[in-house]
């Protein structure tokens, strides 16, 4: 830190107790009073310098006060700072630093200490070294805009415009690029460097060039400003043009450094050393401020950072404003969270539920209107998703991805209601979820965490997920599921049935290509098959056919099964009222086994008839059944 060396003389003053006493052999005549502090001096060389001081003797001296004692309440930077005046005016080696150079000019300016009562008097110094070596170094204008912040010299320092004009200097620094000058590097401790900027060892040259510095080399050092300074200053950087993810990283680097509340694990501080977290009111002051601070713009910051933000918000009780815009930050990037930042307990004296769904809520709805409102909500159809292999990472996709694995945490809450559970699933639009494994799965844990939940409150419950949008592992599970309402467990065989109905009609798809390829390929033998090549391909062509036949015949079979089916069904819609309870779960096990089971089982003789004859037809079915099952999850079901 640089500095300004004044006097020549050597130090005469000794501190004895409270009291301070100048040796140079001749008795004091004058007492000064500064707080707790008296220090014994002499009249000339005090009135010599400062006019306040001149007037204030004079005054004693015509009351006839012998001892001359002078009282200096109001001077700014107390003790400490007139001990440094008392050492100017008797010109008594000192330095004028960073640190105390404001103190010293707002002290100088309230006692006068003016040309007018002698050649470079302390004002002129102290105005020379602040303008001329504290607002050309970053380090030495940080040192003083903290000590700006000193409540005995603020309003002084306000008056007379040190707080604005070390803003403005950090501002301008911090908005020009500091690979261009030498603050920085130089400022921060790091290597020596010679005057053509190549780096220092023992004084001699390497001819190696200083790395450069990154745009967040300014943001431990303006952390240690004050909330009310750090705000000030952040506002002169945004208006010099500062990008505003610079400052957004800026503002996160400073509440990780007062707010221990943000991670949920404890780690290393930030910053060079440790300190001592402020009170919970100055964390709520900051976390308001913060908001205030951060731009309403998504992927400024991290949505890691968002949810501790909203986390200390909740537990502190800040703004209802403070919270709803977190949760609207939130919600412009909440294909960016995970299931772990969602799942916030829920701080409220109730205790109505474990965790804080309501906030969710809050946070899909405006994910939601802002999707709307851009654009970015595209339908897309589920036979294009099941063609493509995999469901389309969009950001609503995302998003109802992880509503689907949040419902299944909340789920087993046994205080979580019907309505809250429903309206958090709804949402989500139903063209977000390409598949609905995860819906089904999150609605069977809520199901068998809630038992008594009545029969049309669980049909109610189960509209929520598609039955055509489930994969065959699922619909293998539900139709085995004794938790699901008696209408559900019927829709989802008949569209199992069907989804098999597609896989066998692919089946013939890839047959009659294998067929007109078979003819092509023998077309394209000729002449180059003379012996021996048309009874081979005749001896395929005849075993192509068989398959054929074989199929068609197996979906005829269908065709009447699925007929037998939507009879069954009607029937079911008349007896509705009499097959509940225990005996519902054994007539529908024997359903199921008749249509599901049975149906697989003449399925499984289809394919062994076949498999042995043509080994490319079957491997064609099996690759057309895996794309299909590649939307599903990886789901342990349970039974």
């Amino acid at each position: 830190m640089a500095c300004m060396k004044l006097g020549s003389k050597a130090d005469a003053f000794q501190k004895q107790g409270q009291s301070w006493f100048c040796t140079t052999g001749l008795p004091s005549d004058i007492v000064v009073e500064v707080e707790d502090m008296s220090f014994h001096l002499h009249k000339f060389p005090l009135l010599s310098r400062s006019g306040v001081m001149e007037k204030m003797i004079a005054d004693a001296s015509e009351k006839g006060d012998a001892a001359c004692t002078i009282n200096l309440k109001d001077i700014p930077g107390g003790a400490k700072t007139f001990e440094l005046i008392a050492k100017f005016c008797y010109g008594v080696k000192h330095e004028i630093t960073a640190s105390n150079v404001v103190h010293l000019r707002c002290a100088a300016e309230h006692l006068e200490m003016t040309e007018q009562y002698g050649e470079d008097n302390l004002i002129s110094q102290t105005d020379i070294f602040f303008n001329q070596v504290v607002l050309k170094n970053w380090k030495d204008s940080l040192k003083s805009l903290q000590a700006c912040g000193d409540e005995s010299i603020t309003p002084h320092a306000e008056e007379l415009n040190f707080t604005k004009r070390c803003i403005e200097s950090l501002a301008v620094k911090a908005s020009t690029d500091p690979n261009l000058f030498g603050w920085p590097m130089i400022d921060h401790g790091g290597p020596m460097q010679s005057p053509g900027g190549s780096l220092l060892w023992n004084g001699i040259s390497t001819g190696a060039r200083p790395k450069n510095l990154s745009s967040n080399w300014w943001f431990d050092d303006v952390s240690s400003l004050t909330l009310p300074l750090y705000k000030r200053l952040t506002l002169a950087m945004e208006a010099r043009g500062i990008k505003q993810e610079i400052i957004a990283g800026s503002i996160e680097y400073y509440a990780k450094k007062y707010l221990p509340g943000l991670s949920r694990r404890k780690s290393a501080p930030v910053g060079p050393a440790a300190i001592d977290p402020p009170s919970e009111e100055d964390q709520k002051i900051l976390i308001e401020e913060i908001d205030h601070l951060l731009p309403m713009q998504k992927g400024l910051v991290s949505t890691k950072f968002l949810f501790g933000l909203l986390r200390s918000a909740l537990i502190l009780k800040a703004s209802q404003s403070c919270i709803l815009n977190l949760e609207k930050r939130i919600g412009m990037q909440l294909d960016q969270a995970t299931l772990e930042d969602l799942l916030m307990p829920n701080f409220s004296y109730s205790m109505e539920t474990l965790y804080n769904t309501e906030c969710v809520l809050r946070m899909v709805e405006h994910f939601m209107a802002i999707d709307q409102a851009t654009g970015g909500a595209s339908p897309c159809s589920i036979e294009d998703e099941q063609l493509l292999g995999s469901p389309s990472l969009t950001p609503i996709t995302l998003v109802a991805k992880l509503i689907d694995g949040y419902l299944a945490e909340v789920a087993p809450d046994v205080n979580l209601k019907l309505p809250k559970f429903m309206s958090l699933a709804e949402a989500v639009p139903e063209y977000a979820r390409p598949m609905d494994d995860g819906l089904y799965r999150a609605i069977d844990i809520y199901l068998k965490s809630h038992p008594w939940l009545a029969d049309s409150d669980k049909e109610q419950l189960c509209r929520l997920m598609d039955c055509q949008k489930l994969s065959l592992e699922a619909c293998t599970h539900a139709a085995q599921n004794e938790r699901l309402p008696l209408r559900i467990i019927v829709q989802v065989l008949f569209f199992e049935q069907l989804q098999l109905r597609t896989s066998i009609a692919g089946c013939f798809l890839v047959s009659d290509n294998l067929a007109d390829g078979s003819r092509q390929f023998r077309s394209g033998l000729g002449a180059a098959s003379q012996e021996g090549g048309w009874d081979t391909a005749s001896r395929e062509n005849q075993v192509l056919k068989v398959g054929m036949d074989s199929m068609r015949m197996r979906v005829s079979e269908l065709e009447k099964e699925c007929s037998t089916m939507k009879q069954v069904i009607e029937k079911l819609g008349h007896v509705k009222g009499g097959s509940g309870g225990s005996g519902g779960g054994g007539t529908w096990s024997n359903m199921s086994k008749k249509f599901g089971f049975r149906l697989k089982s003449q399925m499984c003789n289809a394919q062994e008839g076949s498999v042995s004859k043509q080994n490319n037809a079957s491997g064609k079915l099996e690759n057309g059944r895996g794309k299909q099952q590649k939307h599903k999850k990886d789901l342990s079901w349970e039974g």
